[in-house]
């Protein structure tokens, strides 16, 4: 039987326990023998935040996933230059990874994008997708158009880009995120922390 890896994909600046639980729960209820995390270099649906750098993301990434051996950091997408396509990445994954089977993992938001992803025909064919419920994106005909199989989280309405906000007006994000990344994040003054 070939290897089932999941693909979690995203910029995470920060990482946080929503990312941890959508890994955990993908691995789980896919049957997964490990999940990727793969950061973003150059996300082509995002602004690229240039206060936090490629480097702190990386490590924030390696913080959050820890000792955990199913987990693991994959930096494909920085190790060539140019749009994060995932048709790029996917195409070379298959070419170093002839006999693993690929499902990439992403958010109920991004489903609903797929038919505007760079070369999604070609995508489809060579891996499976797996989408996460979540608040405002119903589970419908983006999903079964895709097959995206489904993955049932506990909705949690964290998002990077709340910790941010939240950070740089002064709340306190413990408990958003690991104690690891927290303690990263006030050692390195990241997002207006003092």
């Amino acid at each position: 039987m070939n290897k089932q890896i999941g693909l979690f994909g995203g910029t995470f600046n920060p990482p946080h326990i929503g990312h941890l639980l959508i890994a955990q729960e993908a691995l789980t209820q896919l049957h997964l023998d490990e999940v990727w995390w793969m950061p973003s270099s150059t996300p082509p649906h995002k602004q690229k935040d240039n206060e936090v750098s490629d480097d702190q993301r990386i490590e924030m990434v390696q913080k959050a996933i820890g000792n955990n051996e199913q987990f693991s950091l994959s930096l494909l997408e920085f190790e060539r230059s140019g749009p994060s396509y995932t048709i790029d990445t996917v195409r070379l994954l298959k070419e170093k990874y002839p006999q693993v089977a690929f499902t990439f993992i992403m958010g109920g938001d991004m489903v609903h994008s797929l038919s505007s992803w760079h070369k999604i025909d070609e995508l489809k064919d060579l891996v499976e997708f797996a989408g996460v419920g979540r608040a405002g994106y119903a589970v419908d005909h983006h999903w079964e158009r895709y097959r995206v199989k489904h993955v049932e989280v506990p909705i949690i309405e964290i998002s990077s880009s709340f910790i941010r906000n939240q950070s740089s007006v002064g709340q306190n994000i413990r408990y958003y995120v690991l104690d690891e990344v927290w303690n990263y994040i006030k050692e390195n003054h990241l997002y207006g922390t003092n």
